[in-house]
């Protein structure tokens, strides 16, 4: 089961502290829609801040983010692979 959160207020009257969290909880803009995994430390997040959101449980799991390398090595590498290719 997850947890779809959707910023519908803004927080710029907010404490700097609740800013951190809507931060953390991954939604930055008005109307942004995020998927999380439901774990007590995320329910705690949205219980801090939950004059903001709009909170509600889902039977989808969140996908988890695979980490990209930085653009500028994916290049180098791609660029070594086509050298290497030439190469051979």
């Amino acid at each position: 089961m997850g947890i779809k959160i959707t910023l519908v207020k803004s927080p710029s009257s907010a404490s700097e502290r609740q800013v951190a969290t809507v931060k953390g909880l991954g939604v930055w803009k008005m109307n942004s829609t995020r998927l999380l995994k439901d774990t007590p430390a995320i329910r705690g997040m949205i219980n801090k801040v939950q004059h903001l959101l709009a909170v509600e449980t889902v039977k989808d799991e969140p996908k988890p983010r695979t980490r990209q390398k930085p653009r500028k090595i994916r290049v180098r590498d791609a660029a070594r692979a086509k050298a290497a290719q030439a190469a051979k």
